[in-house]
């Protein structure tokens, strides 16, 4: 599993302040959140698996796959969960330079404003919360000071799945989000092709776990 871990430890929260890795409370909340998409097929059985157990959950998405396919992005809107922006091309923060990386943040910016509003004209875009996730959870200090400027939240986690890991199998990555999840978690799932197979097994049975337990899944505001 190279160098990410499954569970983030204390001393990489200490190190990174700035960065939102958990909301910790006593209600029994879980924040499930999905990389990469809007993805077709992928994203829309991911709502209706969210829905059977009347979970919210916060999306992603890379910007030029919102503006490949936008009317899965208005579902994610219409289903009352939220998103964030994940770069317009999934760029690695540490490999771009800061104004690059700053203009495909809010190329995906400006996408995620102009749908957002046509898909809930009654609602001001001020309402729209500005949370960003670096992909590959790879950042420049300079990078996140920038964005904090911007009034950015910028959200990392505090479980990592692993379901797009190829060395692992379902099992595993069930038991990786099972065995490391408490109230306040981040947990990190993805919409795409490569995490799908595990993911068609892992997300009923997490909801199903975690649901009997008493937990309930928010979106990130």
């Amino acid at each position: 599993m190279n160098s990410y871990f499954t569970r983030i430890p204390y001393w990489i929260k200490a190190i990174f302040p700035n960065q939102i890795w958990s909301l910790p409370n006593t209600n029994k909340e879980i924040y499930l959140t999905f990389d990469d998409g809007p993805t077709p097929e992928i994203t829309e059985w991911i709502l209706k698996t969210l829905e059977q157990y009347n979970a919210k959950a916060t999306f992603f998405c890379v910007g030029n796959n919102i503006k490949k396919h936008p009317t899965l992005f208005n579902n994610i809107i219409k289903n009352n969960h939220n998103v964030g922006n994940h770069t317009f091309n999934h760029e690695k923060g540490w490999k771009t330079n800061n104004n690059n990386y700053l203009n495909s943040i809010l190329k995906t910016e400006e996408l995620i404003r102009t749908l957002f509003c046509q898909t809930l004209p009654k609602k001001n875009e001020q309402q729209l919360t500005k949370l960003f996730r670096p992909p590959y959870g790879k950042i420049k200090r300079s990078q996140t000071k920038s964005l904090i400027k911007k009034n950015y939240k910028i959200v990392m986690w505090s479980v990592l799945s692993w379901d797009f890991d190829k060395s692992i199998n379902s099992e595993t990555c069930l038991n990786n989000v099972i065995k490391n999840t408490q109230s306040g978690d981040i947990v990190v799932f993805h919409d795409n092709e490569k995490a799908f197979d595990k993911l068609k097994v892992v997300l009923p049975k997490t909801l199903e776990h975690f649901s009997k337990k008493g937990y309930v899944f928010k979106k990130i505001t």
